[in-house]
C-alpha cells in the first residue's frame, strides 16, 4: 500500500475503534453492537479494492483484538474483518465512486451479516460459545440493522476522503507529461519523421532551390554572350 493510504486507513480505524469503545459499546443497546469499524473497512475496501481492503481489514480487526476491553482471542476479528474486507474489494466500483446507494446498502447487510456468522464459528472452533447463550439470530438481526441505520453517515465520507487522498498533483502531472509525450511519439511514428528530421530536409530543399537559381542565372548568362 502507499504511503497516503497507510496514514489515511490508520488514521480512520484509531478514530472508529475509539468512538466504538468508548461511545458505541456503552450504549447497552440490545442485541449486538453497531459495529463503526466493519463499516471503515467496507469504505475503504470499496475504493482499494480487494488487496488493500484485505489488509486495512487484518490491522483494523488485529487492533480491536488487542484494545481493551477485548475478551476474546488475539487475531479471531481480524480473520473476521481480512475476509470481509478482501470481499468487499472485490465489489470495487469503477474508479470508486457508487452510482446508486443499493449496492453499498446490501455490501452493509451483507458484511453485518457474514462478519456475525464467521465471528460466531471462529469463536465455535475454539471454545466461545457466548453467541449461543446470547441468541444467534437476534445478533444476526440488530447487527445488520444497527450497522444499515449507521452506514449512511459513515460509509459514504469514508469512501469520499479515501477517493481525496488517491487524487495526487503529482501523479497528475507525471500522468499529463506521459500523455504528451505518447502523442508527440505518435505523431512522429505516424509520419516516419522526426523534428529534427524536418528541419534537415528544409534544409536540404533550401539548397536545392539555391543551386537551381544559380543554375539558371548561369544558363541564361551564357545565352546572352
Amino acid at each position: 500500500m502507499r504511503l497516503n493510504r497507510i496514514l489515511l486507513s490508520t488514521a480512520l480505524v484509531v478514530v472508529a475503534l475509539v468512538i466504538q469503545v468508548s461511545v458505541l459499546s456503552r450504549l447497552h443497546l440490545p442485541g449486538a453492537v453497531p459495529d463503526l469499524l466493519l463499516l471503515t473497512v467496507l469504505g475503504l475496501a470499496m475504493v482499494y479494492g480487494h488487496v488493500g481492503g484485505a489488509l486495512v481489514g487484518f490491522g483494523a480487526g488485529l487492533l480491536a483484538d488487542i484494545a481493551p476491553p477485548a475478551d476474546h482471542a488475539a487475531g479471531r476479528y481480524a480473520l473476521v474483518l481480512c475476509v470481509i474486507g478482501y470481499l468487499a474489494g472485490l465489489i470495487k466500483p469503477e474508479n470508486g465512486q457508487v452510482k446508486s446507494a443499493t449496492g453499498p446498502m446490501a455490501v452493509v447487510v451483507g458484511a453485518a451479516l457474514g462478519s456475525t456468522l464467521l465471528y460466531a464459528g471462529v469463536g465455535a472452533l475454539v471454545g466461545d460459545t457466548a453467541a449461543r447463550h446470547v441468541g444467534l439470530g437476534g445478533l444476526l438481526l440488530t447487527a445488520a440493522v444497527y450497522d444499515l441505520l449507521l452506514a449512511p453517515f459513515v460509509v459514504p465520507g469514508i469512501m469520499w476522503l479515501a477517493r481525496r487522498a488517491e487524487n495526487d498533483p503529482l501523479a497528475e502531472t507525471g500522468s499529463v507529461g506521459k500523455k504528451t509525450d505518447i502523442s508527440s511519439g505518435w505523431l512522429s511514428s505516424g509520419t516516419g519523421l522526426s523534428i529534427g528530421g524536418r528541419r534537415g530536409a528544409l534544409g536540404s530543399l533550401k539548397a536545392k532551390a539555391r543551386t537551381r537559381t544559380t543554375r539558371v542565372g548561369r544558363i541564361k548568362g551564357v545565352k546572352r554572350l
